[in-house]
Parts: structure tokens; C-alpha cells; sequence
């Protein structure tokens, strides 16, 4: 039923699409594989420790023509003010996209392990931070490789692929991104803040490491990662993905902050609201929780109390 559904999302899309030249944010296996020949397709594997692979499964097995760019060590994420995890200088985020062989033109497709809904933060994540360089080009693979190794009868190569490098240019976007004035008035205001983190973290009865106080930011709902996949890295419908955040207490059109520990879940958040629900005032606090916590004068709110 879900590989039908995305079967006529992507026919009642393609005529459009093919005139404005967008792509889908979600693009599942059969339509990779139909798709490899195109010259403007690059597909980038993004398999790492989160999912419990690293770049030896990538060469034992990886979709024909894909390169590899090891999410956690390659240099997609960085530490700023003493925050992990967070956007590196767009300079430095052009020149490790462009000397993977990424151009402006490209239609970057991103494959995660499909493991889990931890692994598949790793596509999401690479996705926001394409769309805050100003490349809408890019898609991510449903179910990640998981997913396409699935069937037999798909093409898989193995070994090392590499491309020429290009000159890739950033057109950066802050307005998806949300600092920590936005959050303070998300607070008290009527934007939804979201906490992407298990149930126990949001309830202040469990922390990352580098967070300095348990609990949540003030009067925000829960979307907990592990319910915006199923079978792994599958993402939920958009149909589910309403219902979550209603349930949450959130309308899918509402004006959306999504925050974790260091902006990693968060981005399953923010893709759901805005590529799944269109929600287009949706955006990603990077520091989360290390970030807020930092200073012990911003208000905490521990659920569990």
C-alpha cells in the first residue's frame, strides 16, 4: 500500500516537477534504480557508526555509481562554542561538497543504512543542511540501503567510486534555521516547539552527556524520533505524521521549532514538518539542548517533577 501511495505521489508530481526542475524529497528504491542513468544523478551514501556500518560495507555492496561520505567523520557537523554537532562554516561545507563532486546542477539522492530512525538522521540531517545552502536538488532514499538491497534483483556494485571535483556554491538560508532569541520567543509565544528526543529525555528523567540540566524547553510537545519510522528507516506517511503531531497538540501548519541534544534528531522533525506537511515556516534549533542548557539562567522544564 505505502510503495503504492509513493507510486502516484511521484506520477501526479513528475509533470510539475520536470517543468520547474524540483525533485522529491522522498524518492523510494524502484524509482532509484529506474533513475541511475540520468547524468545529473548523484547519489551519495552516507553509511556510519549510527547504524552500526562505516565505509567497508560500502565497499563490500552500495548502489551502482554511489560515492561515500561517512556522516560522522567527514566533516558534515562540527563543534562551535563548545556544542557539537552543529553547521561548520559554509566554506567548509562548499569545499567538502564540491570535492566529493557535487555541482550546483546535481540531484544529490542520500542513503543512510535504513537501521533505524537514529541511522536515518543521518540522511535528514545532510538533507537540511543541503537546503541551507540553498540546494533544493536533493532527496533522500525511503528505507536507505536497507531498503534497496531488499530485492535482489536491484544492480549493486562494490569498491570505491570517486568523481572529479566540482566548484559548488552555497546560497546560505538562516531563515530555516532557528537561534536561541527565536526559541526564547517560541516560549512565550504561539510557535511549537518540538522535542525530537526519546520520551525520557524529554521528560527530564534522562540527558545527553554535554547537556547541563534534564528536562525540556518550556511548554514544548513531544515527537519522539523512534515514531517518525517504521521498519527502520522507512519515514511514516504524511497522513501519520499529521496525526503524530495533533496528537502532540501541534497543527501541522503551525509555525514549528524542532530541537534534540545537538541537531541531529531534530532534523527528522523539521523534514517531516516541511517536506512531508509543507510547512514551510518550519525550522531546526542546531544547538538544542547542549546549546540551551549552556546557561543556567534559561528556564528548563522537567516533566517528571
Amino acid at each position: 500500500m505505502r510503495k503504492l501511495f509513493l507510486a502516484l505521489l511521484v506520477a501526479l508530481w513528475a509533470p510539475q516537477a520536470a517543468a520547474a526542475g524540483a525533485v522529491p524529497a522522498l524518492v523510494d528504491a524502484d524509482w532509484l534504480a529506474a533513475n541511475l542513468d540520468k547524468p545529473d544523478l548523484v547519489v551519495l551514501d552516507l553509511r556510519n557508526q549510527l547504524g552500526k556500518q562505516s565505509r567497508t560495507d560500502y565497499l563490500a555492496g552500495h548502489v551502482p555509481g554511489a560515492i561515500y561520505s561517512d556522516y560522522l567523520r567527514a566533516g558534515w557537523r562540527t563543534q562551535v562554542d563548545g556544542v557539537v554537532g552543529q553547521l561548520p562554516p559554509v566554506a567548509d561545507l562548499e569545499a567538502l561538497i564540491g570535492g566529493l563532486g557535487i555541482g550546483n546542477d546535481d540531484h544529490v539522492v542520500l542513503v543512510s543504512g535504513g537501521k533505524s530512525a537514529l541511522d536515518m538522521g543521518s540522511a535528514t540531517r545532510v538533507f537540511f543542511t543541503f537546503k541551507v545552502l540553498g540546494h533544493d536538488r536533493v532527496s533522500i532514499l525511503d528505507g536507505g540501503y536497507k531498503a534497496y538491497a531488499a530485492d535482489p534483483a536491484r544492480p549493486v556494485e562494490t569498491g570505491a567510486v570517486t568523481r572529479p571535483a566540482k566548484s559548488f556554491t552555497a546560497a546560505f538560508r538562516p531563515e530555516l534555521l532557528a537561534d536561541r532569541g527565536e526559541v526564547a520567543a517560541a516560549i512565550e509565544g504561539d510557535a511549537a516547539l518540538i522535542d525530537v528526543r526519546p520520551d525520557a529525555q524529554y521528560r527530564g528523567e534522562a540527558k545527553h552527556p554535554m547537556a547541563r540540566q534534564a528536562g525540556t524547553l518550556p511548554g514544548a510537545a513531544s515527537l519522539p524520533q523512534g515514531k517518525l519510522t517504521e521498519y527502520g528507516g522507512t519515514l511514516v506517511s504524511a497522513t501519520t505524521a499529521a496525526a503524530l503531531l495533533k496528537m502532540a497538540g501541534v497543527e501541522p501548519e503551525q509555525e514549528t521549532i524542532a530541537f534534540c541534544n545537538t541537531g541531529h534528531w531534530a532534523s527528522l522533525g523539521w523534514f517531516v514538518s516541511r517536506e512531508l506537511l509543507g510547512n514551510e515556516s518550519a525550522k531546526l534549533y542546531d544547538g538544542s539542548m547542549v546549546d540551551w542548557t549552556a546557561d543556567p539562567a534559561r528556564p528548563v522544564e522537567v516533566k517528571a517533577n
